[in-house]
């Protein structure tokens, strides 16, 4: 009697450990992974509604659910991008910030500028990719021209005009802007604006004639009539604007995307930054961030830690070259 009851309750026993201790395991998934619930920046360097925004508030937004506490992205323009990577360079332990930051913070900046005030590759660990996207040539709808071939003729005969808006200066659009100008054999007057937002406001009023900018940024005004993209830096047509022409399909032998990534400063412990990156990775798998990003016309990416070190390590093999070659100078 005795043993059936200890049996019994040995049996109970284990079922109440077993749920305890899947009770700790749920509970460990959902708790704060900053102590006191101590809100997450993802610091932006542009100003709100360009791209790299957009990607930060959408992510910004399912990851808190994820991590246990708030997440807020903090807009902190200037320089390009560089002055938010500063920022996050030296942001104390006890207000954790990580930055989203595309390739003009992370791999051009480094290389035109004597002193960025940051080393990409020591201060910083990459977390994960988030989004990857082309770019698009575009003409404020007073130029009279429909096809990439016009423009270059058009070029020709108007050098004086021959005025290329990109969201900031030394972005990769600069450098597509400056290749594209090889390609017409017109030299070209590159106008950094501090954003996407500005330089589409100008490019709509006239007030520059053609820009270079991501694409997802150009397509809903495209699509008004209030810009005509003429191309698409992929190596192939975008599923996002499947009429427009690649530049290699028009005989420009120009190929080149950019990205998002999220990164933490070498302050933040590994096994945070770990975390942190698995915690992204289930955020950008499910299926309503996937259709969030689709609505903002964004192609989202799933990516590791190390699969993002390693795409790092690939690109800046790829553009470096393009970069010094260019001889181009803040």
């Amino acid at each position: 009697m005795q043993r059936r009851t200890l049996g019994k309750w040995a049996i109970g026993a284990g079922l109440v450990a077993g749920l305890l201790g899947t009770g700790v395991v749920q509970a460990q998934a959902v708790a704060p992974l900053f102590p006191g619930k101590t809100p997450l920046r993802i610091v932006v360097g542009y100003p709100p509604g360009g791209a790299t925004d957009r990607v930060a508030r959408i992510v910004a937004d399912k990851l808190q659910n994820k991590l246990g506490s708030p997440v807020i992205v903090e807009n902190k323009p200037g320089a390009g991008g560089r002055l938010s990577a500063q920022y996050v360079k030296n942001a104390p332990a006890a207000q954790p910030a990580i930055l989203l930051a595309n390739p003009a913070v992370m791999v051009v900046a480094p290389l035109v500028f004597a002193d960025s005030g940051y080393d990409p590759e020591k201060d910083f660990r990459p977390i994960s990719e988030v989004n990857r996207y082309d770019f698009g040539l575009a003409v404020a709808s007073a130029v009279p021209v429909k096809e990439l071939s016009h423009l270059f003729a058009w070029l020709k005969a108007n050098p004086e005009r021959a005025n290329f808006g990109v969201p900031a200066t030394g972005s990769l659009p600069h450098f597509f802007a400056l290749m594209l100008g090889e390609s017409a054999k017109v030299p070209v007057e590159v106008v950094g604006y501090k954003g996407s937002a500005p330089l589409l406001t100008d490019l709509m009023g006239g007030q520059v004639p053609i820009a270079v900018d991501t694409l997802d940024t150009q397509i809903p005004q495209h699509e008004a009539g209030k810009l005509r993209i003429l191309a698409v830096s992929g190596d192939k047509r975008s599923p996002m604007a499947p009429e427009i022409p690649t530049l290699k399909e028009l005989g420009v032998n120009l190929v080149g995307t950019g990205w998002n990534t999220l990164f933490a400063p070498q302050s933040m412990a590994p096994a945070t930054v770990q975390r942190l990156s698995e915690l992204v990775q289930e955020v950008m798998k499910e299926a309503d961030t996937q259709q969030k990003f689709a609505a903002s016309k964004l192609d989202p990416v799933v990516s590791s830690a190390q699969e993002t070190e390693r795409m790092l390590k690939a690109y800046r093999a790829q553009w470096a070259p393009a970069v010094k070659r260019s001889g181009f100078k803040p």
